[in-house]
């Protein structure tokens, strides 16, 4: 999911996009049509507009990406069959296939990868910066090509089996009608006369896709739902087959119809502590201040009241998939007012203090008053002011020294760039230290790269730079005679994982 979709649909997960649904239920054998709902409609086919996350079905259903996301967090061949790093690990040499026709008519060749990737990179899409380390691309035969990096990326070939991986025709590359008619290589075809934008999409099944493997069904229709309600009635009434839920609070009564619920942990929900140095709170630049206010966290009280306990308490942002993840960090802060109201003695803080951050509208109540009540219980006043539209940008100025965030838990060296390196989009106040310097050289450029995501782990949690709550299980509901591989890395599987039971 792009970094700014991710903060989007935390945003607004209770109050997601709707349309109508007019799918019929499918059964095994019975139909060769899939009906699936979700919670946002694509912005746009073209490369300014492109996502991921919860748009990416859209995409995948009519464009391919050079590799594919497995369900255990890893990468495989899509329409790059081959690849391999130099001892640098600077320059990646890639084969393509050399069987895969465009809807154009068009053929894919590395030209037209190359063309792709550097029209993507210099686009104003959010995913663009996971191409800012390419210096260089060449084609070295017709279905080969040399990438060359500034630095080793350890996540590279991650980004490549998502939006900035996307491949258009290279006819159509710089065609104004992109933006509402794609042209791709994907298992399916785009019905512009049969689709309503913004509400229900369908697709037919593309004759010359290279992959008849990806290819369950013979119509696809992808329905958006304005309100969680809308998708609750739509799967009661057997109007959908399969359904994203935007959170927790209907999966009891989709689990009474008899419907599977399949489940990732893709976020965790918990407190950003920006200002570690203490420059606009000089409470937080002391380690035991930051520690005490993860003491007084009741995670599991959290987890139930606001999730409905749907999730795993945790005191680490590394997922589970990540190299870096430790099962006995999970509990390094248990719940402890008295020891919260030592470690704030200890720190000079016996008498509290007040912490200041910002609050969104969207996110409802609750949590603030949960969240304030805990803290307030060991001395510290947490004052929420209300940003309004202007939550995210007041966030990442940053306007705050912490606020509290719901964020997508990449693994490793993604989780780096994209909250803990000093550049990173939410280290705002860009946080760092020589010895956390050192463990990110490491995991970027050395042999030992586990133990470097550990380290790293083990840094974060015992100089508590964050306060999780815990992670959310996103749910996506199935019909009987439907089955899905989930995805460790995305908040909707791949397209071509939701097939019919076998």
């Amino acid at each position: 999911m792009s970094q700014k979709r991710t903060l989007v649909v935390m945003a607004i997960a209770a109050l997601a996009l709707s349309g109508c649904a007019n799918g019929e239920s499918t059964a095994p054998g019975d139909s060769d049509t899939l009906t699936i709902g979700t919670i946002l409609p694509p912005t746009t086919f073209d490369l300014e507009g492109r996502e991921w996350g919860n748009a990416s079905p859209f995409y995948q259903a009519v464009y391919d990406t050079l590799l594919s996301a497995t369900p255990d967090g890893g990468v495989e061949p899509r329409l790059a069959t081959e690849w391999s790093y130099d001892g640098d690990e600077t320059l990646l040499t890639m084969e393509l296939r050399d069987d895969v026709t465009f809807s154009d008519g068009s053929e894919l060749t590395a030209q037209v990868v190359q063309d792709n990737l550097e029209a993507f990179q210099e686009s104003g899409a959010t995913a663009a910066v996971y191409l800012a380390g390419v210096t260089g691309i060449e084609t070295t035969g017709e279905h080969s090509l040399e990438i060359s990096l500034a630095e080793p990326d350890p996540a590279f070939l991650n980004y490549l089996a998502r939006d900035p991986g996307v491949i258009v025709s290279g006819e159509a590359l710089n065609d104004e009608s992109l933006a509402g008619e794609p042209v791709g290589s994907g298992p399916y075809l785009l019905d512009t006369s049969a689709t309503v934008t913004s509400t229900s999409y369908v697709y037919t099944r593309n004759p010359d896709h290279w992959d008849t493997e990806a290819q369950h069904y013979d119509e696809l229709t992808i329905n958006v739902y304005e309100e969680p309600t809308a998708a609750l009635n739509a799967i009661r009434a057997g109007e959908v087959d399969a359904a994203q839920l935007a959170s927790n609070d209907n999966r009891a009564e989709v689990e009474a119809e008899d419907w599977d619920i399949h489940t990732v942990e893709l976020d965790f929900q918990g407190l950003l502590l920006f200002d570690r140095a203490g420059d606009m709170n000089p409470a937080l630049g002391e380690t035991k201040v930051r520690q005490a206010i993860n003491h007084a966290i009741d995670r599991h009280a959290m987890l139930e009241a606001l999730q409905g306990g749907y999730g795993s308490v945790t005191s680490q942002v590394f997922p589970e998939h990540a190299m870096g993840f430790d099962p006995e960090l999970e509990e390094h802060y248990p719940y402890d007012p008295e020891k919260a109201r030592e470690l704030l003695e200890e720190a000079g803080y016996g008498e509290g203090f007040v912490l200041e951050m910002p609050m969104s509208g969207a996110l409802g109540s609750t949590p603030y008053t949960l969240l304030e009540q805990q803290l307030n219980d060991v001395g510290i006043v947490a004052e929420h002011t209300d940003s309004g539209n202007n939550f995210f940008a007041d966030m990442l100025a940053p306007k705050y020294p912490a606020a509290m965030m719901s964020l997508e838990q990449n693994p490793d060296w993604q989780l780096v760039q994209f909250m803990v390196a000093p550049q990173a989009q939410f280290n705002p106040l860009n946080s760092q230290s020589d010895e956390l310097d050192t463990m990110i050289e490491d995991l970027q450029y050395g042999d030992g790269q586990e133990q470097a995501a550990r380290d790293i782990n083990t840094y974060l949690v015992e100089e508590a730079w964050f306060a999780p709550f815990y992670r959310v299980d996103a749910a996506f509901a199935t019909s009987e005679g439907v089955q899905v591989d989930m995805l460790a890395t995305n908040a909707y599987p791949n397209v071509y994982d939701i097939r019919p039971q076998s």
